[in-house]
């Protein structure tokens, strides 16, 4: 989270080294820490009890599961959860999030659905979230320019 927040900073935004907000590095830090990684960490081990097998099959529908349900939910708690750490009242997040949703998950779409089609098909559990996380620098680098973009 951090490096995909770093990444937001000096390549989409080109704040500098000067303009860098370290302490929204550190909240998106603090976010992959105590929130993304339990949070996510935690689902994949659920929807392993859920759907226990590894056919193909089984993949798409722990796919779609994932992206039908989990993506949605954790893209609502984790945009607002954002706006609440960065100062936002209850009313500007709220609009935040009705502005910045749609976009985030279409966008989610583009990019999760065939990672986590072959996460799931081809990779054991206990090594899912990393491979995730090497996807998610990209991700996250997304995710903090829209979350911080007012």
């Amino acid at each position: 989270m951090g490096l995909g927040d770093t990444i937001s900073q000096q390549l989409v935004e080109k704040r500098g080294l000067r303009g860098h907000q370290a302490g929204r590095t550190l909240i998106m830090v603090s976010l992959g820490c105590g929130f993304v990684g339990p949070v996510v960490g935690g689902w994949y081990r659920v929807l392993d009890r859920l759907i226990p097998g590894t056919t193909k099959v089984d993949a798409l529908k722990k796919m779609l599961l994932d992206q039908g349900g989990f993506a949605p939910c954790f893209l609502g708690c984790f945009l607002p959860l954002v706006g609440a750490l960065n100062g936002l009242s209850a009313q500007d997040n709220w609009a935040k999030l009705r502005r910045d949703y749609p976009d985030a998950l279409v966008t989610n779409y583009y990019l999760w659905p065939a990672v986590q089609l072959a996460n799931f098909y081809l990779v054991p559990l206990h090594y899912r979230l990393a491979v995730v996380q090497c996807v998610a620098v990209i991700w996250n680098s997304y995710l903090s320019w829209k979350a911080h973009r007012l």
